[in-house]
């Protein structure tokens, strides 16, 4: 049963809203609630990303994203040691393709430098001593930083210290319906009357902020990402993480190589425009904004070049033989019947400007009326997530 008042109301149980509850409860604050619409945490972003920790290497250096990525890197492998959860510190390459690629593979390297992270260029030689299945056009960028946690049992754990302060209640199967009085919430289990309330809705934090007056000219283009994975029994030469250079106009960082913190080797993921917030199937998971994405969609089309490249290259990608070339180029040898579909999906919750149809980059915090509104919550939002709660309770809660 809900309580009917609360000190703060955090609406969304993904790993923002956990580390913002456990945040705001080291800072004294002692009644907090958190709604999670689903019957268990991580059903979704938090939950089905491939728990990398990255290191800062491609975000523009004055963005939120490059300020709090390693910090936050820092924080979540020191809690994950802390707890006696799997760390794999094994590190990341960052391979060219082509010729083309080398100067954004500098421009990675200055970025990475700007950013803190400990980076350095390797040649083929050095490339073949740290991941032998890698292969580069004339070098590659190596980040020392870079590790794997298992999400899930960072969300377990973080569910099992915050309900043992006895500060904070997490309310599984509840949803947010909207607002009746400005600190009155509406939630699918009753009324709620909140001090300060938190939006760390994930791919629902622009339908929550509007509740709030906030992010009209945002509109939300879900991106599915499908991944492949090592069968059971076979063999890859992996240590730790094979990158290729992304395309640095749009936040996606390619198909890659990844070995889980559980040992697991995933390839993955894509970036495909999807037609719903949870369309992790083909068709399943469409909802009633599938038309208004596929309006959206087609502008972006037309209005961004950036996006276009997308639309016209990812959803080949579910054909399996476009997956595995993709994923062919980044290593020496590749039999692709070692690689079968995963069963795990994710789902980017992209926010686009509307005004100026550009993709939005970097988080974005918003506040109004005593809410805070964590907005565009996309990757790398798992490995910021300890430090981006310290900056939203140092800037938001305060003087609370």
């Amino acid at each position: 049963m809900l309580p009917s008042r609360v000190e703060i109301l955090i609406v969304g149980g993904g790993v923002l809203g956990l580390t913002l509850a456990r945040e705001l409860a080291s800072r004294g604050s002692g009644d907090i609630l958190v709604l999670e619409k689903e019957q268990d945490l991580g059903l979704h972003a938090s939950g089905r990303n491939s728990g990398v920790l990255h290191a800062g290497i491609y975000y523009a250096p004055d963005s939120l994203k490059a300020r709090s990525c390693l910090a936050g890197n820092r924080l979540m492998r020191a809690f994950c040691k802390e707890q006696g959860l799997p760390v794999v510190e094994a590190g990341k390459v960052i391979v060219a393709r082509t010729e083309a690629e080398l100067p954004t593979l500098d421009e990675l390297h200055r970025r990475a430098t700007a950013n803190g992270a400990r980076v350095e260029f390797v040649d083929a030689q050095q490339l073949a001593d740290l991941e032998p299945a890698a292969r580069t056009v004339g070098r590659a960028l190596l980040s020392r930083d870079t590790a794997v946690v298992d999400p899930r049992a960072v969300l377990g754990a973080l569910r099992r210290e915050l309900e043992a302060t006895g500060r904070v209640r997490i309310a599984t199967g509840c949803r947010f319906e909207g607002l009746a009085a400005p600190e009155r919430a509406v939630t699918s289990a009753g009324p709620v009357i909140f001090r300060r309330f938190v939006n760390t809705a994930g791919a629902y934090c622009d339908r929550v902020a509007r509740a709030f007056g906030l992010a009209r000219d945002l509109r939300l283009i879900p991106f599915k990402g499908i991944y492949r994975k090592l069968r059971q029994g076979a063999s890859f030469p992996l240590r730790g993480n094979i990158y290729p250079v992304p395309d640095i106009r749009n936040p996606f960082l390619g198909i890659h190589f990844t070995r889980s913190a559980t040992g697991d080797v995933y390839l993955g993921p894509t970036a495909i425009p999807a037609l719903g917030r949870e369309n992790y199937g083909l068709l399943a998971g469409m909802d009633a904004d599938a038309p208004a994405i596929l309006a959206a969609d087609a502008v972006l089309f037309f209005a961004n070049p950036a996006f276009r490249s997308v639309a016209l290259t990812e959803p080949c990608k579910y054909l399996p033989h476009v997956f595995h070339r993709d994923a062919a180029r980044l290593v020496k040898e590749y039999d692709p019947s070692l690689f079968e579909r995963a069963s795990k999906v994710g789902i980017r919750p992209q926010l686009v400007d509307w005004r100026t149809k550009q993709l939005v980059m970097d988080f974005r915090v918003e506040a109004v009326d005593g809410s805070v509104h964590v907005l565009n919550p996309i990757s790398p939002a798992f490995t910021c997530s300890m430090d981006l709660a310290r900056t939203v309770a140092r800037e938001h809660f305060s003087r609370s």
